[in-house]
């Protein structure tokens, strides 16, 4: 089965009665494992699952190394909407298991889908797009990341303390996530924080360093983080401080912010 636009040039997300959303694309995407390419497409369809917020894709069965998936021995329950085809990935001279699986959608049949970063114990090693290599997960074409310098005065407070206070911001807007204000290293006192070795990728930003709070109060760890070498997009964030509107009060040209409820404000209390 080949998926195709509407007509030449259409993108229009298509649901399907699982729930599942998918839309075609016409990037050029290649998948490997060591040394081995095991998914090489310039027709790969992006699939959005109804509990998670990023998409992934799914590849033509031509366009994947079929010979090296085998049948999974230990499938997987409820990883993925309603699939239950699973296949262990055997290259490289290594297996990994449940490496692909498929969607038990018709729209969607004849395709494979595999697992992504950071599940490197399951998925494939490289990702590409085009030729740059992609991290984490697929980026959405419908969102979109932008990094502007600002002089607007932001202030930042842990328990009731200053700990960050300038009029030279980069504010970095990201669709259906709250502003962050990425701050000069030099206006943050971080002799308040330790440096920590969680880190984190983003397929829009590139890899995070962060910090903990080393003060007292009900602060989780890892509220500040930076980008040393942000991908070209983001430029003007690196080296820059940021902090978890989540957790911290920020307040911006005089006004106090709301503390924003995402996904990430119970995943810091759960890290």
């Amino acid at each position: 089965m080949t998926i195709r636009p509407a007509h030449p040039g259409a993108r229009s997300i298509r649901t399907t009665p699982e729930g599942l959303m998918w839309e075609p694309s016409e990037r050029w995407v290649r998948g490997r494992k060591g040394d081995v390419t095991v998914v090489d497409s310039r027709r790969p369809v992006l699939v959005w699952e109804p509990h998670l917020p990023v998409p992934q894709y799914v590849f033509p069965d031509a366009d994947v190394r079929t010979d090296l998936l085998r049948p999974a021995k230990n499938p997987p329950t409820g990883t993925h909407t309603g699939s239950r085809t699973f296949y262990d990935l055997d290259a490289d001279g290594e297996v990994r298991a449940n490496a692909a699986f498929r969607f038990p959608a018709d729209d969607l049949a004849g395709h494979l889908a595999f697992e992504w970063f950071p599940r490197t114990d399951t998925g494939l090693d490289h990702w590409y797009e085009e030729d740059e290599e992609i991290f984490i997960h697929p980026r959405d074409p419908h969102k979109r990341v932008d990094a502007l310098p600002s002089s607007r005065h932001v202030r930042v407070e842990i328990d009731g303390r200053l700990v960050a206070d300038t009029h030279a911001p980069v504010l970095l807007f990201e669709t259906s996530l709250p502003t962050r204000y990425y701050i000069p290293r030099e206006d943050v006192r971080l002799d308040f924080f330790d440096a920590t070795d969680h880190s984190t990728g983003c397929p829009y930003k590139g890899t995070a360093e962060y910090w903990s709070w080393r003060g007292e109060g009900d602060v989780p760890p890892n509220i500040v983080w930076s980008y040393p070498d942000p991908l070209p997009a983001v430029a003007a964030v690196q080296g820059r401080l940021a902090f978890f509107n989540e957790v911290v009060d920020i307040t911006l040209d005089g006004e106090r912010l709301e503390r924003p409820a995402t996904p990430f404000s119970r995943m810091l209390r759960t890290r």
